[in-house]
């Protein structure tokens, strides 16, 4: 479909690009992956037709179309969202004002056999049939179902995209690149500013889309989920291989033993033969030998391997201090912005050691409550911090906050006591920060180099209780990697903001979900909590369609578990076995009491005088405890029933 033959592009004297070629064809589903820096935004817009390159060619068939969404964007701000994402089918506008003047036309006419009434029939009968191909009939749907499927309420339609933040905005973009369905979707980093179920929804979208797609994202799940063949860009070359970007990672590793291995054995043979060079140059009698030798020197094609920094997979937060056993304590937490309520009476608790997670769509109040833990905010309710805590904490705009002026290494040596400060270039190079970056002025890093320095300064505080919003924002995947393996190896506590399904797989046990102005709590990994949301969100349809499916053949069962993977049936057993212990564990406490409560009655019942008065505030500590008791049994219970209901479809 697209071919890139020999393309070299040069910046200042540095090749970006070395005749690097290669085919996009009708259906693929490329990764581009590659360091920060690499030159995979920019090979996208040379494909665009943006960017041109210092050689080669660019081989594009007429009428192909190419979709492009840009990681940063111009908006505009003039029309409400419904106006602003039905340009999307300006072309479908365009054929329904041609096929109205046309009819029109055809109605003046009088002569029905005439050349020019026939040649306008002929006009309508192809826009008609145009109009359907790009399916004419039912845009209006497919806009509603794009929009609600990115986060968009119904309600927002008719708002100007003025009144949206520029996430939201992105969004309406993407919006109407989906739209629009052309022959290759050019897509960077679209899953910056989506929520995870609207990563989830996107995912889907591009999974069963029919056209081409080349995809740039530091999203392993999400790139792992669309992608089936990767492309790396490294060195100025690409390597290219029919796989997703897990197995091309496996692939690469042994791949740079072998080429380890060869690059040494070169650089012993080079070693040598300028080795000879330099014993014999001034000797006449070894002038022949001499110059076979340099040019054999000459003819050698040099090897080049990109460098490996495994230091960096050896840095960990400092010892967490020890702190009480519960961290923080929050009740009838609410908070509105002007008019708008955001969250509305919430209670929770996070215990020492925890590893949580704040999830929902953008704008539930996420960011919100992990202020309000800061006490940044003012709120109703209280939140108190336990014995101790010390708090560590990662802003979304933490990287913004740096000094700009100041170098690397500056920014660290600013706030570096003691030993630290023998050890900044060290501690700099752990971060990827080698050699000349650590000279480098703040203001001129990208994103993520300017987060990973955020983060260094973080983690030279000794804290007990981390709160981390959205810290893996311009991140590449091995910095991310990094990241989450200090994080779990770090024995304080844990809450962190984050739509990456992958960074937080394996990192938390605990899910708070944010909707409707509440959080509510889910027990066990993010993947655990999305198949549960899956199942909640589906089960009156699912429901639905079981009772008609029986209907129709005639009361006979049908048997769906044919349609569950046997991986997905065992996890269901899974996790019914484990309800069924919370579920059994929470009946012998409601038991207990009931007999403790039982003994109570009896003696406040007694016409014996008490003593001790403190028994009638015990009586009453119980009922409360039963209360909550019969209603974590009740949550548990309702929860084993649909996976119990999952398992018999």
């Amino acid at each position: 479909m697209i071919s890139l033959d020999k393309i070299s592009l040069s910046f200042g004297g540095f090749d970006l690009f070395k005749e690097i070629s290669f085919l996009i064809n009708p259906k693929d589903r490329i990764g581009l992956i590659g360091k920060n820096g690499a030159g995979k935004t920019t090979l996208l817009k040379v494909i665009k037709g943006i960017d041109f390159p210092s050689s080669g060619s660019i081989g594009l068939p007429k009428n192909t179309t190419v979709g492009y969404l840009p990681q940063q964007m111009k908006l505009t701000d003039s029309r409400t969202l419904k106006e602003e994402t039905t340009l999307a089918f300006e072309e479908l506008m365009h054929i329904q004002q041609k096929i109205s003047l046309l009819n029109t036309q055809i109605s003046e006419d009088e002569d029905y056999h005439s050349d020019s009434y026939l040649k306008k029939l002929d006009q309508i009968h192809e826009l008609n049939e145009r109009f359907n191909i790009l399916g004419g009939d039912n845009y209006e749907a497919e806009l509603e179902q794009t929009l609600i499927g990115l986060g968009f309420e119904r309600s927002d339609f008719n708002r100007p995209t003025s009144e949206f933040s520029g996430g939201w905005r992105m969004r309406v973009e993407l919006a109407k690149l989906l739209l629009k369905k052309p022959d290759v979707f050019l897509l960077d980093e679209p899953t910056n500013h989506l929520d995870i179920e609207s990563i989830q929804w996107l995912e889907d979208f591009l999974k069963n889309y029919s056209g081409a797609i080349v995809l740039v994202s530091h999203d392993k799940a999400f790139i792992d989920a669309v992608c089936n063949r990767t492309i790396e860009i490294s060195l100025g070359k690409i390597t290219d291989q029919k796989m997703n970007y897990s197995k091309f990672i496996e692939w690469k590793k042994e791949q740079q033993e072998i080429q380890l291995a060869a690059y040494k054995n070169q650089q012993k043979q080079i070693e040598d033969i300028e080795s000879f060079i330099d014993r014999f140059r001034y000797k006449a009698t070894k002038a022949v030998q001499v110059q076979s030798r340099i040019k054999q020197l000459d003819k050698i094609d040099r090897l080049e391997i990109e460098e490996v920094d495994n230091s960096s997979l050896k840095i960990s937060f400092p010892p967490a201090p020890k702190s009480g056993r519960v961290v923080v304590e929050a009740e009838n937490i609410s908070k509105s912005y002007d008019k708008l309520l955001v969250l509305n009476d919430i209670d929770f608790k996070i215990e020492l050691g925890e590893k949580i997670a704040f999830v929902g769509r953008n704008g539930e109040g996420k960011t919100t409550l992990a202020r309000i833990i800061m006490h940044e905010l003012e709120h109703e309710g209280t939140v108190k911090l336990g014995h101790n805590v010390k708090i560590g904490y990662f802003a979304q705009n933490q990287a913004q906050l740096l000094k700009e002026e100041l170098t690397v290494f500056e920014t660290i040596d600013e706030i570096a006591v003691g030993d630290v400060r023998t050890k900044i270039r060290d501690i700099l190079g752990a971060f990827l920060f080698s050699g000349e970056d650590a000279d480098k002025k703040v203001k001129v890093l990208s994103g993520g180099e300017k987060t990973r320095l955020a983060m260094i300064k973080l983690m030279l505080e000794p804290v007990n209780f981390l709160v981390l919003d959205e810290p893996t924002n311009h991140l590449d995947i091995r910095s991310k990697e990094i990241l989450k393996n200090a994080l779990i190896n770090f024995n304080g506590t844990v809450l962190v903001v984050s739509h990456d399904r992958e960074f937080l797989d394996g990192l938390v046990t605990c899910v708070y979900e944010f909707r409707n102005k509440k959080a509510k709590q889910h027990l066990g990994g993010i993947y655990e909590f999305l198949e549960r949301k899956k199942i909640e969100s589906l089960k009156e349809l699912e429901i639905n369609n079981i009772s008609k499916k029986a209907e129709k053949t005639n009361g006979t069962k049908i048997n769906l578990n044919q349609e569950l993977s046997f991986h997905e049936q065992k996890e269901i057993g899974r996790t019914i076995s484990r309800l069924e212990k919370q579920v059994e564990k929470t009946e012998m406490e409601i038991q207990s009491i009931e007999v403790e409560s039982a003994k109570l009655d009896q003696l406040l019942s007694s016409s014996e005088k008490l003593e001790d008065h403190s028994i009638f505030d015990k009586y009453e500590n119980l009922k409360v405890k039963l209360k909550k008791a019969m209603e974590e049994w009740e949550k548990q219970h309702e929860e084993l029933e649909m996976w119990k209901l999952k398992k018999s479809w």
